[in-house]
């Protein structure tokens, strides 16, 4: 990363920026609820070896970042780099030796993915980030009851991703590489001291004298909007790795209220339908209200909207010709 102290990124539900205390200082009190790879359909657990083999996927050899951003994503990075001395304050946020509790606390109780330890999950990884065009971060598994994935870059070192146990359990393969694929894509965006902010707001940092209280009456909301853009932008980089919209959309709906004993039981159209059907109802002036209450502080877009909006994108001129181009320049470099 290039300006920003660190990045840390959460594939979660929507946090409210002023979270309950939880006297835990583990970034995983910001989970997320899927459903699972190790089940048969009598919702029995399987062994967690799984197959990594796929059909040939378009690789996004010329791929830049504004390529695939939402462009609520690039209106609102812009309202912040108007913020006066924005990145100065993150750097202050997280010194050297707040990089190194964060950077300790992360790998000292993790596992370090690689060719030989989990070779699947490096797979994976390594497949995700060609396809993106970006150098592959490590990637570190942790263990831990709530699914949970997040990204830590801190300056100057290699980005890391870490992914909690439950995750790697609750998860099919295709939808657990959209989920890397997902922060790869904060990563590829160069998201940076903003997500920085905003993640450390969602975690409580606002309590904090001083700064805290400054950044949480000065700033707060006008990240959180940004963050939830954000959030849209690498939904977007997800399926660009996946390459079908419903592995991206059943992540989504399983965030919503995915039961293990009946995963085969979920229905992406069905979800797709709920999701049209919340935006008929918040469509009058009411609603709209409503809506804006419900979401102005949440740290990521409702499940619903993140789904219809991967929905409409991956129908979108602009996807198809990302496909296209992606697939002629592989042509011509296997010519």
């Amino acid at each position: 990363m290039a300006s920003a102290s660190a990045t840390l990124s959460f594939l979660t539900l929507p946090q409210r920026s002023r979270p309950r205390s939880s006297g835990s200082r583990n970034p995983s009190v910001l989970g997320l609820s899927s459903v699972s790879i190790g089940s048969d359909p009598a919702g029995r657990r399987r062994g967690l070896r799984f197959s990594v083999c796929r059909a040939a996927a378009v690789v996004f050899r010329d791929l830049d970042a504004d390529d695939f951003r939402h462009p609520l994503d690039k209106q609102n990075t812009l309202i912040l780099r108007a913020v006066p001395g924005l990145n100065d304050l993150g750097r202050a946020l997280l010194g050297s030796a707040t990089e190194q509790v964060m950077l300790l606390e992360n790998i000292g109780t993790s596992v370090l993915v690689s060719k030989n330890q989990l070779s699947d999950l490096h797979q994976l990884m390594v497949e995700a980030a060609q396809i993106l065009n970006i150098e592959a971060p490590d990637l570190y598994v942790r263990q831990s009851p709530v699914p949970n994935a997040y990204t830590l870059a801190i300056g100057g070192k290699k980005p890391f991703v870490v992914v909690h146990t439950s995750l790697v359990e609750l998860l099919t393969r295709k939808e657990l590489q959209a989920v890397l694929a997902h922060e790869l894509g904060h990563l590829k965006c160069d998201h940076g001291v903003w997500l920085t902010f905003a993640n450390i707001l969602t975690l409580g940092a606002y309590s904090v004298p001083g700064l805290g209280g400054f950044i949480a009456q000065s700033l707060e909301e006008q990240l959180f909007r940004w963050l939830r853009a954000a959030e849209l932008t690498c939904d977007r980089a997800a399926l660009l790795v996946a390459q079908d919209p419903k592995v991206v959309i059943s992540v989504l709906m399983k965030l919503a209220g995915g039961i293990p004993s009946l995963a085969d039981q979920l229905n992406v159209d069905a979800f797709l339908e709920q999701a049209r059907s919340y935006e008929k109802a918040s469509s009058s002036p009411v609603g709209w209200y409503i809506r804006n209450a419900q979401t102005r502080q949440l740290s990521h877009p409702l499940p619903v909207l993140r789904a219809r909006e991967i929905d409409e994108w991956s129908r979108s001129q602009d996807y198809q010709t990302l496909l296209r181009r992606a697939a002629q320049i592989n042509s011509l470099q296997k010519v």
